[in-house]
């Protein structure tokens, strides 16, 4: 573990985090660690290990970890709806599922306008029911993150399902690679990252961008909120107060609303995604390339369930 574990870069970062606290490793032994998930009825999460088309299962009671899935369709990122129910995106099965309460799995989303979607990333639900995913290209990239093929779609865009009917929408449409993606406390703001230098080295974005979200759905604005300074963003979630804490090469960065960066927690391996969980919302899991972390922090993660 690094020496010191925060970076404070501001000092409206000095109270988000307990000096004393630490950084514990709960497992290690992931190819790729992604999509964190917690289930507070039973106070447990949920994490996928791509390459190794699985889930794990965390106990926070035993602090026991064990196999969720396998296989898990290369599933990617995770989130619980507003009914408790895993809500998953899977590279491998090129869709969106959910695990039902007696363990079956329905197809949310699999295809757009007849055409089979990309490979679903990362997928938040919002309040109303509604579902909103992102679909870049990196689970049909190559065969490690799930099946190489070929884009039906030919375009990387960010969706929405909705509640009632199930219809899938575009919501946008102008990313290189979209990526993560969460909503502000109150809803009226939507963050979704775009990853696009991984396929464009010299000038891709690795950004995060931030839209204003209208009451039927629509998406305008899509101005960057704030670029990354080590490596890549990729997944991040947001507390109470609206501050962002996000994945990077070097830990976890935190973003006050107004866009500065004000501090880090330094994880010794490269960040995939972040989740809050704990009775109290106030610890962060960490899905950090071979393991999973968590650290207890004195704010709190928005309720999404």
């Amino acid at each position: 573990m690094p020496d010191t574990i925060f970076e404070v870069l501001d000092p409206r970062f000095r109270r988000l985090h307990i000096p004393t606290a630490r950084l514990d490793r709960l497992y290690t032994g992931c190819r790729w660690a992604e999509g964190p998930a917690w289930f507070p009825a039973g106070r447990y999460l949920v994490w996928s290990d791509i390459p190794n088309d699985r889930m794990l299962r965390f106990d926070e009671c035993s602090g026991a970890v064990s196999v969720f899935r396998q296989s898990s369709g290369n599933s990617n990122g995770n989130t619980v709806d507003r009914q408790g129910r895993l809500v998953s995106c899977e590279h491998g099965g090129r869709r969106v599922s959910r695990t039902e309460f007696d363990g079956t799995v329905t197809t949310i989303a699999d295809a757009y306008d007849g055409k089979r979607l990309n490979s679903p990333n990362d997928v938040v639900v919002k309040s109303d029911g509604s579902i909103w995913f992102t679909d870049p290209t990196y689970g049909i990239d190559s065969d490690y993150e799930g099946n190489r093929a070929t884009s039906e779609q030919g375009a990387n865009r960010v969706y929405r399902v909705d509640p009632r009917t199930g219809a899938i929408t575009v919501v946008a449409d102008d990313f290189v690679q979209p990526n993560g993606l969460a909503f502000s406390p109150d809803e009226r703001l939507l963050y979704i990252v775009d990853t696009g230098r991984t396929h464009r080295p010299e000038d891709g974005p690795a950004h995060i961008r931030r839209f204003a979200v209208a009451d039927d759905g629509r998406l305008s604005g899509g101005e960057v909120f704030a670029d990354c300074t080590a490596g890549l963003f990729d997944g991040f979630r947001l507390d109470t107060e609206g501050r962002i804490w996000t994945s990077a090469a070097d830990g976890v960065h935190c973003y006050d609303p107004d866009g500065t960066l004000i501090g880090k927690i330094l994880v010794p391996e490269v960040v995939a995604n972040v989740c809050f969980g704990g009775p109290k919302r106030n610890v962060l899991y960490i899905c950090g390339t071979t393991s999973l972390y968590a650290i207890r922090l004195p704010v709190n993660g928005v309720r999404t369930i």
